[in-house]
């Protein structure tokens, strides 16, 4: 199983990036996968989810109505679409499957920052 994450940045307060999350070693279709972050001195936190049934959505209360997640099945990549980013967004965000134990990708490097 491997998860990379891409998509991470520097961005002023305001603005947007879009995190993916590229997956193999197992069959994508199959399983929910989540976005984690963790920022400087503070525990990691689930940020969203997104089963694989019915493409049903989680978000936690601090990035609903911001972040959009979605799934291309047929590219085993889940995306996190992050708008009006706020200097509170600045963290690692991982992406994360569960398949008889956890999985994480490496993180990428997301700052919000004039």
């Amino acid at each position: 199983v491997q998860l990379v994450e891409s998509g991470g940045g520097l961005v002023q307060p305001g603005g947007s990036l879009r995190l993916s999350c590229a997956a193999s070693g197992f069959t994508f279709d199959d399983y929910a996968i989540a976005w984690f972050r963790q920022a400087p001195g503070k525990e990691r936190e689930g940020v969203s989810c997104i089963n694989n049934s019915d493409g049903t959505t989680y978000y936690a209360n601090s990035v609903k109505g911001r972040f959009t997640i979605s799934r291309d099945n047929a590219k085993s990549t889940v995306f996190l679409q992050m708008n009006s980013l706020k200097p509170e967004d600045t963290a690692v965000y991982y992406c994360k499957i569960g398949i008889v134990q956890d999985y994480w990708g490496q993180g990428t490097q997301v700052t919000v920052s004039s």
